[in-house]
């Protein structure tokens, strides 16, 4: 998959192509049934397929300081995008400028005049343009004016919820990892860089991979959590601490991974963690004393072998 990181980084010589637009933060379900029926109807005319993305999120332009958790890092989204087929993710940038053009002005712009599109495919909620003021139907009736074909893929639903961004951050608010990685099709990743913590886990018997995460990562709420500790090719089990430390007094928001029957050295590196089960929540986090939390922690490897390792 070529990436390409602004609209003039399509080669000169570019023609048609079909495009799909979106943030596609997540890449969840929903957005796999947009993506996938482009690439469908890309190979079907034999032209490539562009999925069309944006940096940084919409709504922080727009609306500074709202920028919502963000559910996959750039590098992960491309990942998961080329899983779909897709043979371009093109970035663009978001700025105060572009969020001003109009609906015909975008699609003239990006559309027309350097992807080709041919066919351009996107969830049937669609907005685009100055003020959102632009959806599928508008679209359509670009598309008639400058040659292409627009489609609304429908949304997907899970029983009476429809899958959505906003809908996969409220389960990971609420650490119902369990839940997101329905919505998902796959369990919801944290990425970080493990730096070094207090030691207190050494020192229990438990020692622990802190990760520094990336500023508006989607961190589950508050808990303990069965999941993948993801380095490279290699998918470790680890019980994962969300929190404070409030039995001893901490401050500091942490995400720290024991890795279960792990002797190696992990400072340093670039990991991911993917939740898998939460094991218990928030309001279970303080202990009288510190052979009661080694006792729980100790529970919570057993419980976290038992889901992982049956």
């Amino acid at each position: 998959m070529q990436r390409w990181r602004g609209l003039d980084a399509a080669p000169s010589g570019w023609r048609r192509s079909v495009v799909t637009i979106g943030v596609f933060d997540g890449v969840h379900r929903g957005h796999q049934a947009i993506v996938g029926e482009a690439v469908a109807r890309a190979r079907a005319a034999g032209v490539p397929s562009v999925v069309l993305t944006f940096d940084p999120h919409p709504s922080e332009v727009v609306r500074p300081g709202s920028h919502p958790s963000v559910l996959t890092s750039p590098r992960y989204k491309a990942e998961l995008v080329e899983g779909l087929g897709a043979d371009v993710l093109c970035v663009l940038e978001f700025t105060q400028e572009f969020s001003r053009l109009t609906p015909a002005e975008f699609a003239h712009l990006a559309l027309v005049e350097h992807l080709h599109a041919t066919a351009v495919v996107v969830g049937e909620n669609f907005r685009f343009g100055h003020k959102a003021a632009g959806n599928v139907a508008e679209l359509a009736r670009i598309g008639d004016r400058f040659g292409f074909a627009a489609a609304g893929v429908p949304l997907v639903r899970d029983g009476d919820t429809t899958i959505s961004s906003t809908y996969v951050r409220g389960c990971v608010d609420a650490g119902d990892v369990t839940a997101a990685a329905r919505a998902l099709g796959r369990e919801h990743r944290v990425e970080g860089v493990v730096v070094r913590g207090d030691a207190r886990g050494r020192t229990l018997g438990y020692p622990t991979a802190n990760l520094r995460t990336a500023p508006h990562a989607a961190v589950p709420a508050d808990g303990v959590y069965a999941a993948w500790l993801v380095r490279g090719g290699e998918r470790l089990p680890a019980a994962v601490s969300v929190g404070t430390n409030p039995t001893f007094e901490g401050r500091e928001r942490r995400v720290e991974a024991y890795v279960l029957d792990f002797d190696g050295d992990l400072y340093g590196a670039e990991v991911a963690l993917d939740f898998v089960a939460s094991l218990r929540a928030a309001d279970t986090m303080t202990f009288d004393s510190v052979d009661a939390l080694v006792a729980q922690i100790g529970q919570d490897v057993t419980n976290t072998r038992a889901l992982l390792l049956p």
